[in-house]
């Protein structure tokens, strides 16, 4: 398969948004630590610069939740591959995301971390694409609000490819 990618959000940029959404949340969580639940595979990427650039206290842990598969498209069934090493009891949790795009998978997710009675709970994402919404879910920290198309690089993949890419690229498919 030949895939096209032209570059939609350059490094620059997503460093930018990036140092501002930490100055945000360091300014929102002043005085308080915070528990950043990175969401594998793909936020990776986003969360290590994240946490990096945040000021106030962090601790980390991880989950992989899963509605995709290997296409282009959510599959709508939710799958929690990998939960939380730590109680998140008390705690001011961030879920850190890669893209909120139909819902599903966010809307499962935010409902089974509620009943884990976190101090409090909000939802950070690189990139928002409300045109795809199926179930309504709020982003509280949004990096970069984008159209309907298929994204890569920066922790996003296609068929597990392109994570690596230091951008967010829009795949065209060429055949082949």
């Amino acid at each position: 398969m030949n895939d096209k990618i032209s570059v939609m959000i350059s490094e620059e940029e997503l460093m930018k948004r990036i140092r501002e959404l930490a100055e945000e949340i360091s300014r929102d969580y002043e005085g308080e630590a915070v528990h950043l639940i990175c969401i594998l595979k793909g936020s990776v990427f986003f969360t290590c610069e994240l946490a990096k650039r945040l000021t106030v206290p962090v601790t980390l842990d991880f989950m992989k939740v899963s509605s995709y598969g290997d296409g282009t498209k959510s599959s709508g069934i939710v799958r929690i591959e990998k939960d939380t090493d730590e109680s998140v009891e008390g705690k001011n949790v961030i879920v850190i995301e890669d893209i909120v795009d139909s819902g599903n998978t966010l809307s499962f997710l935010l409902e089974v971390m509620k009943n884990k009675k976190p101090k409090s709970l909000k939802l950070c994402s690189l990139l928002d694409k409300p045109d795809r919404r199926v179930k309504p879910v709020s982003v509280d920290y949004t990096g970069f609000v984008i159209e309907d198309k298929f994204v890569v690089g920066f922790g996003l993949d296609y068929a597990q490819r392109y994570r690596n890419l230091p951008y967010i690229g829009v795949v065209e498919e060429t055949g082949e």
